[in-house]
């Protein structure tokens, strides 16, 4: 049987900040129901790739194609301080055209932060917002998801719901990527990646087929 195609294909992409090159050729694919991982030293250049990935940035040279649409968690929240959780999953709702809320519901339940929705985000902790960030990249429910240490500020039962969502989700044939720099978490990945000047040099992971 022909495998399906990738969601997610990057090919010899660059990009140089004046005289540094912090991405040199960076080449990978992701088929349907992979969980993988690219981890790095800070200052490495994860979180350029990933923008480069989400269409936030542009490289210098090379191709990123990806089928569908995609969620895009970065580190940084991007969120208006002066709204409470349910006005973002309701602005959100809009700009997606989703017919209703019920996934979005059904995450802040995962995240263990549904007792915030009338709170306003400048009340909210870090973790939490984090939580609310994630949320958003995640209630369209996208074939492909891209995620910038998504975990950061979470407690340790919500960074277990995390993984358990993760795991929910690439059984459901997403694709998803996300950038981290602590190394010990690569046992959960299907396949790792470690960016290390400016290239990927390819971890040994677990063999997992698509969608399994």
């Amino acid at each position: 049987m022909t495998p399906p195609p990738p969601t997610l294909r990057v090919r010899d992409v660059h990009k140089s900040y004046g005289d540094r090159g912090v991405l040199r050729g960076i080449d990978l694919e992701l088929p349907p129901g992979l969980l993988a991982g690219v981890v790095g030293e800070n200052g490495s250049g994860k979180s350029t790739l990933l923008r480069i990935l989400a269409g936030r940035l542009t490289a210098d040279r090379g191709s990123v194609e990806h089928r569908g649409g995609l969620g895009y968690c970065p580190q940084h929240t991007v969120l208006n301080p002066a709204f409470t959780v349910d006005q973002h999953l309701r602005f959100f709702q809009v700009a997606y055209d989703l017919p209703d809320l019920r996934r979005a519901h059904e995450l802040l339940e995962i995240l263990r932060f549904s007792g915030h929705r009338r709170h306003r985000v400048t009340t909210l902790s870090g973790g939490t917002r984090q939580k609310l960030n994630l949320t958003l990249a995640l209630m369209h429910d996208p074939p492909l998801l891209l995620l910038d240490e998504p975990y950061q500020g979470f407690d340790w039962d919500t960074y277990e719901s995390f993984w358990d969502l993760a795991a929910s989700l690439r059984a459901r044939g997403r694709s998803i990527l996300v950038i981290s720099h602590i190394a010990f978490d690569t046992d959960r990945f299907d396949q790792v990646w470690r960016l290390d000047g400016g290239r990927l040099g390819r971890s040994t992971a677990r063999p997992v087929a698509a969608g399994s």
